[in-house]
């Protein structure tokens, strides 16, 4: 990455081989390369340095800023790449139209870097004889990151367009940049229900984006979520997230249209990797009892939700598993009898349904290795699964470059469709009840995504389009982490503690006057 000094050095040659060619006299035409029905110059390679318009490519800028576009070194497979720059404020286009082409669903597929902030940043499909289709460029600063677009050809033309409307000294880059036959999207756009039913017996309301009152179910739903993810404990403290209250939440899942993903603890309270506690019921148990304990209370739950209408389309079989589950005899340090508990699992969810997605989740989803060693070794013990969900919190787990690192690698190396089945993020940093947030300073943030409504709907944005952007159609989808578990008294982090408070109410998607909030707008997401 090129210091800003040395863009200045750059921007300083550019604009005095305009001037000697006369063409700061007035604003600067677009310059029109051929139409051809394959895309040409995709790594900027044929032209070197300081090009504002590479060979078959086009730019264009309303305000005469066609030199804020420019091929420079640094390329990311060859030798130079395609920036845009400029040290005041400017709105430019670089693009490439092609003709001739057979109608039909293509994907333009791109590697970006982006230092964010801009008022816009994105790749376009326009002119194709269908909508035209967007992909906004992530902030990373120093890693690559591909990013992909979708869109239908009817008519045989299309314009592929790298856009920004930037202020001064905002930048991106772009390079390696290819247009195939193929579509892309998301089967997964889903919401993290877990908490609801308490949240609104304990008084919670929600409201859309208007202050008009709805049901949050129907309003997430109508914003584009067509998933509901439920947790599941066994005997709970406060009696909820038990069997009765999710099979009531799964009838207002399914009855809005959405799919419902059901989520095993194997605990009475919170499983992750740093806790995964035996059900109290189960304490004394044997590893033998355990493992029929895991098959009856999974097919208990799963057949009751049958039974009333609501089959379970994908279920996780433990959560955050990491370190394995049901300590300490389902431990990783004991993968014979781990492999033993996820079949007992596996088996009863197929019992109920052979169409039940089967997901194994681990948390920190940027950590190849951790993925890498575990699924190995859920491999060698003859775990038969479906997905691989993962957890991604930017601020714990890494960059999105190492999430997009990791979902490409995993998807290709065990052959499965990738999840990301827990993400959020915060909308400011303060509390709205007397409990502090678990991210409440500005230095836990992820650089380039302020805690807003805009920096929660970018991230979002973003991480979704890393997982559509998995190869080969592997990326499944997203569900976004307790959307609607806002601050009300009695509904605090801990089951056992009716008094403790809400960690979480600022990285849900309804904000402190319960109004539903802009990021949920993408899980529309195409």
């Amino acid at each position: 990455m090129r210091t800003i000094r040395g863009r200045f050095r750059l921007r300083s040659a550019v604009l005095a081989t305009a001037l000697g060619a006369g063409l700061l006299l007035g604003p600067l035409p677009a310059q029109q390369a051929v139409a051809a029905a394959t895309l040409t110059n995709t790594g900027f390679e044929a032209d070197g340095t300081g090009t504002a318009t590479p060979s078959g490519w086009s730019t264009y800028s309303a305000g005469g800023q066609n030199a804020a576009s420019f091929t420079e070194a640094g390329g990311r497979s060859g030798g130079y790449r395609l920036s845009h720059w400029s040290a005041s404020a400017y709105k430019v286009e670089t693009y490439q139209y092609l003709s001739g082409l057979t109608d039909g669903t293509y994907t333009l597929s791109a590697w970006v870097r982006s230092g964010g902030g801009q008022n816009s940043a994105y790749l376009a499909l326009r002119n194709c004889g269908s909508a035209e289709q967007r992909t906004d460029l992530p902030v990373s600063t120093s890693s690559w990151i591909r990013i992909v677009t979708s869109v239908k050809v009817v008519g045989g033309g299309c314009t592929i367009s790298v856009n920004s409307d930037a202020k001064a000294g905002q930048w991106i880059n772009v390079d390696d940049l290819a247009f195939t036959s193929g579509s892309t999207g998301l089967t997964v756009k889903g919401v993290d229900l877990s908490a609801l039913k308490k949240n609104e017996d304990f008084g919670a309301t929600y409201k859309n984006a208007s202050g008009a009152t709805g049901d949050p179910v129907a309003l997430l739903k109508g914003a584009g979520a067509n998933y509901g993810r439920l947790k599941v404990w066994v005997n709970p403290a406060d009696g909820y997230n038990d069997k009765a209250r999710v099979l009531a939440t799964a009838q207002r899942i399914k009855a809005q249209g959405m799919k419902l993903l059901v989520d095993f603890h194997y605990s009475d309270v919170w499983a992750d990797p740093g806790a995964q506690t035996k059900p109290a019921a189960w304490a004394g148990h044997s590893y033998t009892q355990l493992r029929t304990d895991v098959y009856n209370h999974t097919y208990d739950v799963l057949n009751a939700l049958k039974a009333q209408g609501t089959t379970a389309d994908m279920v996780q079989i433990g959560n955050e598993i990491n370190t394995g589950m049901l300590w300490p005899e389902g431990s990783t340090s004991n993968w014979t009898q781990l492999a033993g508990l996820l079949n007992s699992g596996i088996s009863a969810a197929k019992a109920v349904s052979s169409t039940t997605q089967i997901a194994l989740h681990l948390a920190n989803g940027g950590d190849n290795a951790l993925y890498r060693t575990w699924f190995d070794n859920a491999k060698a013990q003859g775990v038969s699964y479906d997905v691989i969900a993962l957890s991604f919190y930017g601020y714990w787990h890494g960059a999105l470059s190492s999430l997009q690192a990791n979902l490409d690698d995993i998807s290709a190396r065990y052959g499965k469709k990738v999840l990301v089945a827990e993400t959020a993020y915060p909308f400011r940093l303060d509390s709205e009840d007397a409990h502090e947030n678990i991210i409440d300073l500005p230095s836990e943030l992820v650089a380039g995504y302020p805690a807003s409504s805009a920096g929660q709907s970018a991230w979002l944005r973003d991480v979704m389009n890393v997982v559509e952007a998995v190869p080969g159609g592997r990326g499944l989808g997203v569900v976004y982490w307790e959307p609607a578990w806002t601050a009300v008294t009695g509904n605090g982090w801990d089951p056992t503690d009716p008094s403790s408070g809400n960690a979480w109410e600022n990285q849900a998607l309804f904000d402190y006057d319960s109004r539903l909030l802009p990021a949920a707008n993408w899980l529309a997401h195409r």
